[in-house]
Parts: C-alpha cells; sequence; structure tokens
C-alpha cells in the first residue's frame, strides 16, 4: 500500500503572502514546520517565518511589520503575548477575558484583530488525548499569555476548579479577577499549588525550555493517576513529563496545543479549502 506524499511548497514569488511568529527565544517555536505545509497542501502561496524580536524593540518590530503590504498575519509566542495584544486595533472577547493573543490578522479596512487559541488549542488536544478537563480539579503554574488563555478555556470547557501559581502577584491577581467575574468560586490564586488534591496539572510557564531549569511543580505531589501537561514543544520531553512519566502519571506533551489550533487558524485566516486532485 502507497501513501500519498504532501506536496512540495511552493517556491517563494513575487506574489507570495507573508505571515510572521514572534518571539525570544525563537528557536523553540514549531509552528513554520506545522504550517507551512498547511499552505503548500491548500495550494496558497505563502510562508510563515520566525522573528526573533527582543522584548525592548517588540513594538518597533510588531509596527514595521504591520507596514509590509503582504504580511497577512502575526503569531506570538513567549513572552511577547500579552503585549502583542495591546498592540492590536480590535481585540475577541476571549483576549479581553486573557489579556493576551497568539495571532493577529489583517482586516480589510487595514486594522489589525487579536485572538488567541492557545486555550482552545490546549483544551482541545487535552481532550482528544483523552483527558478531558470536565469536572477535574486543576492547578496551573503560569499567568502569562499562554497560562491566561488556558485558564478560560479550561473554565470555558466545565473545570471544577482552578488554581494558579505565578511569582508575579500583580499579573497572577489580574488573571484570577478577571476570570472571576466569569466564573465566580471556580478559581483561585495560590502561594503553592494543592497538587496533593490535583485531577491535571498544567506547566504554562517557560520552565522547561532550558536543561537548567528548576521544575515548575513537583509531580511526586500528585495523587495516583493524575495527568501532567506542559505547553513546551521542545524539548519534547521536558524535565517535568521526564519526572511525572517515571513517576507513573500520565503524560500531556506540549506539540497537542499547537496541533490543536490548526483548524482555528485556517478558518481566522481564512485559508480557504484543499486543492482538488483528478
Amino acid at each position: 500500500m502507497t501513501t500519498e506524499a504532501s506536496p512540495p511548497p511552493a517556491p517563494i514569488s513575487g506574489n507570495t503572502r507573508l505571515y510572521a511568529v514572534l518571539g525570544d527565544p525563537i528557536t523553540q517555536v514549531q509552528s513554520p514546520g506545522l504550517l507551512n505545509p498547511v499552505f503548500a497542501e491548500l495550494g496558497i502561496d505563502a510562508v510563515l517565518v520566525p522573528v526573533y524580536a527582543r522584548a525592548a524593540d517588540l513594538e518597533s518590530v510588531v509596527r514595521g511589520l504591520q507596514r509590509v503590504g503582504n504580511l497577512d498575519g502575526l503569531f506570538a509566542t513567549v513572552p511577547h503575548k500579552a503585549a502583542v495584544a495591546a498592540l492590536a486595533d480590535r481585540r475577541s472577547g476571549t483576549v479581553e477575558i486573557t489579556g493576551s493573543a497568539n495571532a493577529l490578522r489583517r482586516e480589510p479596512d487595514g486594522a489589525w484583530l487579536a485572538e488567541n487559541f492557545d486555550g482552545s488549542g490546549f483544551v482541545a488536544g487535552l481532550a482528544g488525548a483523552g483527558h478531558d478537563p470536565r469536572g477535574r480539579r486543576v492547578s496551573m503554574a503560569g499567568a502569562g499569555g499562554a497560562g491566561s488563555a488556558i485558564a478560560a478555556a479550561l473554565l470555558t470547557a466545565g473545570a471544577a476548579h482552578l488554581s494558579v501559581l505565578d511569582p508575579d502577584a500583580s499579573r497572577l491577581a489580574e488573571l484570577v479577577d478577571r476570570l472571576a467575574r466569569h466564573w465566580p468560586g471556580q478559581v483561585g490564586a495560590v502561594p503553592e499549588l494543592p497538587l496533593h488534591e490535583t485531577d491535571i496539572a498544567v506547566n504554562a510557564t517557560p520552565l522547561g525550555l532550558r536543561a537548567e531549569d528548576p521544575l515548575p511543580f513537583a509531580p511526586a505531589a500528585l495523587p495516583p493517576g493524575g495527568v501532567v501537561a506542559d505547553i513546551i514543544m521542545k524539548p519534547k520531553e521536558t524535565p517535568l513529563l521526564k519526572e511525572a512519566a517515571a513517576r507513573g502519571h500520565r503524560v500531556h506533551h506540549g506539540m497537542h496545543m499547537l496541533t490543536g489550533q490548526v483548524d482555528s487558524y485556517r478558518a481566522f485566516f481564512g485559508l480557504g479549502v484543499p486543492r482538488t486532485t483528478g
């Protein structure tokens, strides 16, 4: 039995549409390897490229890219998701609740609309792997751009209670306050994650990008059968997930969050329908 190979990417031309993903660091991003094949599959003359943008330069980089006439969209990764949301002209309801964005789209009138698919992608991946958060007690480290979106999505998906930890007390308080307006009594800021009574524990921090990073929390404190999820995509097997697996917990890899967003990206950017073959 043979399988049909993916179509080769179209050559870059004067008609190529541009997308950029902004981050610091940027070497860990997986979205170009996921979305460029989608462009090829759909027959779209477009390319997504990584852009290394330091926090001090972010506004200048974004404003410059927004003036590039053939650039149709921007993606944001750590640590820029909150800052990018503030640079949009319009924000979706999800972005208003979470205060962060991971995708910006150029509108027909030239304005830029911010949206966040991290949370919906994370929950879709979690449920698809058999870890439905409905009715579950969830503990999460990280109240930044990705964490805020994941928090809202977990509560939307029916999580019974969400405990959030973050070293930035002001950022944490602001996020919990925004979430509590929509889910009163179901979310709380904590000085230490209550892992002993947690069904799903989530790392939504950058800890694990580097081998020398400390663990965001200790899997040993989880009850047997717990799920440990990480949003870091590279390395796939983060120190946290290795430790959790060694202790017999079920692990959920970061790549699921991105693959769970592909259909949302296609709809958001109007990426059309696949080419038909004869």
